[in-house]
């Protein structure tokens, strides 16, 4: 059609920068949060991520927001849930928050924008809801968080945002005719999605999760997605392993209670502004891995051939494989040590030998003889 006049028409578009979703996941680990309180009470932590949250949201019209909950039981959305569960339309299609009537005068508040107090009643309502369901039984089962599980929950809610940032395949879906008329005389394109996780965490080892964590690093560092570590308390070197596999961002601030400036001054800017910054970086990173047996931190360990597992000690019960139950021969690994490669030895340089003489320095007391 543009064809038609004899003019060659382009459709200018504005350049803008692409829509960043941002996948926090909040540490809820009471028994750490206990150990903190003194410092960073969870209340106050969770003021300021609401905070760095309307940042966020504010930085661009298409910025998108997740909020899982890793819990000692479970992995929860607090930010979205499905809308039978945290929100009802009447009859005039206002929003009707379970919250009631404190819920409602939340939301209209005028001195709030109207999208950043249905976020944080969200995240309120559901992270209450969360702690008020914890029993005792809980949290004396494990004292440790379900990181990757909140992890596989970030991981699949960025890679359904991407399909569903994309308008050439919202129109393939629903007239393939249509999507391929409008992409050749529209110039339709996809909208690239850039996605990232935080994590802000405040327990200590996370060696039992070694597995599920690991396969999260790898998918992440497949997609390109940056893995950002908050880390308010303990030290776990699993973490450090995942920021820097995929490029991400890791702090672990010396003053918990400066939560707000460390969220909005290394944190707030997405993939694309960091490009022209310099970001902080977790500086020497331990790579060592866990075992699975006793999940600890091992510098020289015993792997599976099979399934790859890493074990501290060959000593396995009938010489099984605790994950794949796989046989393994460990009669020559009970009795001789790991063998390592030797150094090769220099050869040292002869004192007082010349590189341009071929037989070395002339001899004493030679001299060279005398024509006459």
């Amino acid at each position: 059609m543009n064809a038609i006049d004899g003019t060659d028409r382009q459709i200018k578009t504005e350049e803008v920068p692409p829509p960043s979703l941002l996948a926090i996941v909040l540490d809820t680990n009471p028994h750490a949060w206990a150990h903190l309180s003194s410092t960073l009470p969870l209340s106050s932590a969770v003021s300021a991520l609401l905070v760095f949250i309307n940042a966020h949201l504010a930085s661009g019209n298409a910025n998108a927001i997740a909020v899982i909950a890793s819990h000692t039981h479970r992995a929860a959305f607090l930010y979205p849930t499905p809308s039978s569960q945290t929100s009802k339309s009447n009859a005039n299609g206002d929003v009707e928050t379970n919250g009631g009537e404190k819920g409602n005068a939340a939301l209209e508040n005028p001195n709030k924008y109207r999208p950043f107090a249905i976020v944080e009643q969200e995240i309120l309502n559901n992270l209450n809801s969360l702690l008020t369901e914890t029993h005792e039984l809980h949290l004396t089962s494990t004292p440790t968080t379900l990181v990757g599980g909140a992890l596989s929950l970030a991981l699949s809610y960025i890679a359904k945002s991407t399909l569903l940032a994309s308008p050439v395949d919202t129109l393939v879906s629903e007239n393939p005719l249509s999507a391929l008329a409008d992409s050749e005389t529209m110039h339709a394109q996809r909208v690239p999605l850039t996605s990232r996780i935080l994590i802000v965490s405040v327990s200590g080892d996370l060696a039992n999760q070694y597995i599920p964590v690991m396969n999260s690093i790898f998918a992440a560092q497949r997609k390109r997605i940056p893995i950002d570590i908050l880390k308010l308390a303990g030290d776990t070197v699993l973490l450090q392993q995942a920021s820097d596999a995929t490029g991400g961002v890791y702090v672990k601030p010396e003053r918990p209670e400066g939560l707000l400036q460390y969220l909005m001054m290394a944190f707030l800017p997405d993939v694309t502004a960091r490009r022209s910054l310099v970001m902080p970086s977790a500086g020497g990173v331990d790579f060592r891995a866990a075992c699975f047996c006793h999940r600890k931190v091992v510098d020289i360990g015993y792997v599976c051939s099979v399934c790859l597992s890493i074990f501290c000690s060959p000593n396995l019960p009938d010489n099984l494989c605790l994950t794949c139950s796989s046989y393994l021969s460990l009669r020559s690994a009970q009795t001789a040590t790991p063998a390592l490669i030797p150094r090769k030895k220099k050869k040292k340089k002869r004192h007082g030998a010349d590189s341009a003489t071929p037989g070395g320095s002339t001899p004493v007391g030679s001299s060279t003889p005398l024509h006459g």
